[in-house]
């Protein structure tokens, strides 16, 4: 702790030279950014790829699951936003948080103090985990996602087919109450489940032969059934490398 009051005092000390934001200050004090834990991959999004894959951050009006079930290190809090979460909590209790929306929270950090998008929501949805405002996987109004990865050993083209084909699902997905709404050629799908428009899958091709697969299915009634379908698409995605490699 004693060495983030040290950053920021020179954060701060900047600020007061050069009457940067805090922001500006904090960055030019970081000439080594990368090096400070990043953002993980953004959920939510028309594809949905793992971790590093992903550049564009979410702003303060973005879905909370872009960092839904995202831990961030206190230190890495501090070096990116100024303050530690326990900080930014007592902030947000002062401010009267607990009785705010998400997006509210979110869009005041931003605009208020500066606070990048992506770092914004972590903070929002961190304090809304430890008031009680939500669970892990949670969103405020109430339903759960999860996701699902994994590297398959073939073109991206290959992948999608194997959603959008019926008989070829059918080999690995057999009687899914699955039902496709767009698809784009080795980038993407997105379907029904159960009559709710809830999945997206999105593919990454890594080479020629080599594909990164992500899927996430939202609209999850509560964690146990959240938790039953983790376990359903970590099986399912299994089976589709099985079948695809084989």
């Amino acid at each position: 702790m004693t060495s983030n009051k040290s950053f920021k005092s020179r954060v701060r000390t900047r600020m007061a030279k050069t009457g940067e934001s805090y922001t500006a200050a904090r960055r030019n004090l970081l000439p080594d950014a990368d090096a400070v834990e990043q953002p993980p991959a953004v959920e939510g999004q028309p594809s949905v790829v793992p971790a590093g894959e992903q550049t564009p951050a979410p702003g303060a009006d973005a879905p909370a699951s872009a960092v839904r079930d995202t831990v961030v290190s206190d230190d890495a809090m501090t070096a990116r936003t100024g303050r530690s979460h326990d900080e930014w909590f007592a902030l947000l209790d002062a401010w009267g948080g607990t009785g705010r929306t998400h997006g509210e929270i979110a869009r005041w950090l931003v605009e208020e103090h500066g606070v990048e998008g992506w770092w914004a929501q972590s903070v929002t949805v961190a304090y809304e985990r430890a008031r009680g405002l939500r669970a892990p996987g949670q969103s405020r109004t109430g339903d759960f996602s999860i996701s699902a990865s994994k590297i398959i050993n073939v073109p991206a083209e290959r992948v999608i087919e194997a959603f959008t084909d019926d008989d070829l699902r059918a080999q690995w997905l057999p009687d899914a109450p699955f039902e496709i709404r767009t698809s784009r050629p080795g980038k993407s799908v997105t379907a029904n489940w159960q009559g709710r428009a809830a999945l997206t899958v999105g593919v990454i091709a890594k080479d020629e032969k080599k594909t990164q697969l992500g899927l996430q299915h939202g609209k999850l009634p509560d964690a146990a059934t959240a938790a039953e379908l983790k376990t359903y698409w970590r099986d399912r995605v299994t089976a589709l490398k099985h079948l695809l490699e084989g």
